[in-house]
């Protein structure tokens, strides 16, 4: 019996010894689970510790960065303020002299003085109506005046004041007693953009324009007149292009630019996209962060040519590549050309359309020029077309059969199968910065995103007829800078059998004499000079 009961006790000593062994071990595991998990945790915390750090360290460093960057703009612009001082008291003097030597040389009868002298003399005597006046009878000569104008203004005692008292009879509103039908809003571009130089700041340049306090008030007061004047007559839509153009110029050239107000540039600036310095005044107007907002609606209006123009001045063409932006034009010109043509019939259709398609191939061709993209987008394909839509036109003035040719210049009546335009088009007096053109007629085209007027005029090209002339001939409206007018947008891009219709969104604006009748206007080639 001993033996046997020793032989049961050490069995059940091993027994709880394997149970302790077994707890132990749980515990062992548990604990090392722990230690792996307060381990874990504590590296991520390491790490998240040390990505701040490293943040905190990087922002630090561009904080010191832009505070040394912003006291040495300080610097330079108290260094700045001094030299201006200097500067304009350094020529004060000498115009007072210019000014007695110029009325002098009036006295003594200087009739013969040639454009950039008379300018000259008008600025150093600070006579900015008889200024305004030369430049407004100067317009053929639009590029001697960009010439000139810059070193002509720089005699005036007081640039600023003389720009905005040669301006203020027609901005912000229109003040003359005798309107003529002509549009002064292009002297007024023109005069504001030469003043720019002028009034940069020697270390700065035209970031910070150096006008007086005074001077900065009024013209920020002559701004807000034009504003009162817009939400009174209308929406911007219907605001004149040269207006528009004046007013953001304006803001620029004295820098009184508003945060508050940067919706207002930006709805302007895609609503008048179409004139040449658009691009570069959205820059400065400060819409840098907007460029691809605004690069994107001109494409969902269909505007692909103005959205190229805004992606090369953005330096976005890389993400809005040019050359897909012009198939997408021409694509849809000719989506809009078959609607057009389903909808009308006759021989002066047949004219008509040829007209566009001359016209938006030329557009296209500028465009290529003009950004260089020959090798991504060869031009032999349309150069060919052009030929054969001209051969197509001789052939047509051709007389067919033994009866003499009809004159081209003769309107076709309705009852012959064709449209019967109107003798002539429309003329308002310019007597307010903001009118209410006549509701255009519309037909609806296949793209999803563009509405064409029933009638327009093929957009960019110059010797294109408008539509209210007929097969006539149009008269030749010139721009802001001498070239035809650019005063409507563009349909996108035709095929090579008809050409599109142009928009009617920025209003029926004829700067001859306001707005016609509700046709829309043409889109210049002189855009891509």
């Amino acid at each position: 019996m001993g033996s046997e009961a020793a032989a049961v006790i050490p069995s059940l000593v091993v027994q709880q010894s394997f149970a302790e062994l077994e707890k132990q071990r749980e515990l062992i595991t548990s604990c090392t689970l722990l230690w792996k998990e307060l381990s874990n945790h504590f590296s991520t915390l390491e790490r998240g510790l040390e990505i701040k750090s490293e943040a905190l360290r990087s922002k630090r460093q561009s904080l010191d960065a832009s505070t040394g960057h912003a006291l040495d703009s300080l610097r330079r612009r108290e260094l700045s303020i001094d030299a201006a001082v200097g500067l304009a008291i350094a020529k004060l003097d000498e115009r007072r002299a210019a000014a007695v030597e110029a009325l002098s040389a009036t006295a003594a009868g200087g009739n013969e003085l040639d454009l950039a002298e008379k300018l000259r003399s008008l600025c150093t005597k600070m006579d900015f109506n008889g200024f305004f006046d030369l430049v407004v009878t100067k317009r053929k000569e639009v590029e001697l005046l960009r010439l000139e104008l810059p070193e002509a203004l720089a005699n005036c005692i007081d640039p600023a004041k003389f720009v905005m008292d040669a301006i203020a009879g027609v901005f912000p509103v229109d003040k003359r007693r005798v309107k003529s039908p002509n549009d002064l809003g292009w002297a007024c571009v023109l005069i504001l953009e030469s003043l720019v130089p002028i009034l940069a700041d020697p270390e700065l340049g035209t970031v910070r324009p150096l006008v007086t306090r005074n001077i900065r008030e009024r013209a920020r007061e002559m701004a807000k007149e034009w504003k009162m004047g817009l939400e009174q007559h209308g929406v911007i839509e219907r605001v004149k292009p040269p207006d528009a153009h004046t007013f953001l110029q304006h803001l620029v050239t004295f820098g009184i630019i508003e945060k508050d107000d940067k919706e207002l540039y930006q709805r302007l600036v895609v609503n008048f996209a179409w004139r040449r310095q658009m691009p570069k005044l959205a820059i400065s107007l400060g819409l840098e962060d907007k460029m691809e907002v605004v690069i994107e609606e001109l494409i969902s209006k269909g505007h692909q040519l103005d959205a190229i123009n805004f992606a090369y001045e953005a330096g976005l063409q890389d993400k809005f590549t040019p050359v897909s932006l012009l198939k997408s034009f021409l694509k849809d010109s000719n989506k809009a050309t078959s609607t057009f043509e389903d909808h009308n019939s006759g021989g002066q259709t047949t004219n008509y359309t040829c007209r566009k398609e001359q016209s938006i191939i030329r557009a296209a061709i500028k465009c290529i020029q003009e950004h260089k993209l020959e090798a991504e987008f060869p031009l032999e394909s349309l150069q060919k077309r052009l030929e054969q839509l001209e051969k197509a036109k001789v052939e047509k003035k051709k007389p067919s059969g033994g009866g003499p040719a009809a004159p081209a210049n003769k309107r076709t009546r309705a009852s012959n199968g064709g449209p019967m335009p109107p003798a002539k088009a429309g003329r308002l007096t310019n007597n307010v910065h903001v009118s209410s053109p006549a509701a255009p007629a519309f037909v609806r085209s296949p793209s999803a995103h563009t509405t064409y007027p029933a009638a327009a005029p093929y957009p960019y090209d110059s010797p294109a007829g408008h539509s209210v002339y007929g097969s006539r001939s149009p008269p030749v409206i010139r721009d802001s800078y001498g070239y035809p007018a650019e005063v409507g947008p563009v349909a996108l891009g035709a095929p090579y059998h008809s050409p599109p219709m142009s928009y009617p969104v920025y209003g029926n604006y004829n700067p001859l004499g306001g707005y016609n009748n509700g046709v829309a206007p043409a889109y210049q080639q002189a855009y891509y000079r």
